[in-house]
């Protein structure tokens, strides 16, 4: 991380001086060690924001589950009864279900979270972080020997109770970051994906990228095209973010990228209004880049993620995970963000 990020003429999301606006609470059994990586959303009839965030208790097969706070200032939050989503022994999504992403359709509200079957246990101990499978029958499905990630779908009208409906991605993929457009293009849903094996020649990346499809149908097979790919310096590996917001000058997009030193920043690209496949602008710098002691020191040291955006009285709101175990919030005048965006044709 460099001075120049630090102080940026693009990083204008403002950090909450109040950060982190959740942490994990020792008194809570299933959320002790871990409240991190929310989505959000803002319900502007009860005029209350909403965060789901990822939580976990101190057990040695760290079982992750999904949470809720809410607030009425979107800075000052408090937890909502218990999880809900909890594990499901023998479920396809047993061993975690994590870093949600949220939009709406009618009543319902759309989920989209990142599932593994079997637990990944205390990654941060071990060298390599990965997420650990038990030994497995050769003959079984990949998704199964390697405990890849892949992406669900949930729908709720209340965040009380919901419905898993089972994998939004392909399970032959390890695809973590499928997010959901608010509203359908062209009469065809619109989803954000990053599969992790799509690297080569063949596929016109040399790191994982963020893919985009468009589909009749959130749960059937979908066919990808290459959205974009690591341009800058600070980035080697990217993905989505948060839920697309749609605007005048096109589809607002956050999305991470972790760079050649292993941190994670975040940038922003602004997608064609009527063909989101055509990246129109995006940042040459990060937005917002890990500095602070809850961003540099947890369970992964360096990581800005944002799940959930919001925009409330021309503000935005940007949620974000910090060091894989806190929740912190940065803003920016809206207009003003897109604006400093829009200085960076591709």
């Amino acid at each position: 991380m460099t001075e120049n990020e630090r102080n940026g003429s693009l990083q204008i999301l403002n950090k909450y001086e109040g950060n982190p606006i959740l942490a994990p609470d020792k008194n809570l059994e299933w959320g002790c060690l871990v409240a991190t990586n929310p989505g959000a959303w803002y319900d502007e009839e009860r005029e209350e924001f909403i965060l789901l965030y990822r939580a976990a208790g101190d057990d040695a097969d760290h079982l992750i589950r999904i949470a809720i706070a809410t607030s009425k200032d979107g800075f000052n939050f408090t937890r909502q009864g218990g999880p809900i989503f909890e594990p499901d022994p023998g479920a396809w999504d047993y061993g975690a279900m994590e870093d949600p992403r949220v939009v709406k359709f009618g009543e319902h509200y759309f989920i989209t979270y990142a599932a593994v079957t079997y637990p990944p246990g205390r990654y941060w101990e071990r060298e390599d972080m990965g997420r650990q499978a038990p030994d497995t029958a050769a003959e079984a499905p990949v998704l199964l020997r390697l405990n890849q990630t892949r992406t669900g779908l949930a729908i709720t009208r209340d965040f009380k109770t919901a419905i898993r409906l089972g994998p939004i991605s392909d399970q032959t993929l390890d695809d973590r970051n499928v997010i959901i457009f608010p509203e359908k293009v062209g009469g065809k849903f619109v989803t954000l994906h990053r599969p992790m094996q799509w690297v080569g020649k063949e596929y016109g990346t040399d790191m994982p990228a963020i893919w985009i499809a468009f589909s009749d149908d959130l749960l059937q097979n979908k066919e990808l095209h290459l959205l974009a790919k690591a341009e800058y310096e600070w980035e080697q590996k990217i993905g989505g973010s948060a839920p697309p917001i749609k605007t005048e000058h096109g589809w607002f997009t956050l999305y991470h990228a972790v760079g050649p030193d292993s941190i994670y920043r975040v940038g922003a690209m602004m997608l064609d209004l009527e063909n989101p496949a055509v990246v129109t602008h995006r940042t040459p710098e990060p937005i917002l880049v890990p500095s602070e002691s809850y961003e540099m020191e947890g369970f992964y040291k360096g990581i800005c993620f944002p799940c959930g955006n919001v925009v409330k009285d021309g503000v935005l709101y940007v949620y974000y995970g910090g060091a894989d175990q806190y929740v912190g919030v940065a803003t920016a005048d809206f207009v003003q963000l897109q604006n400093a965006l829009l200085n960076h044709p591709v």
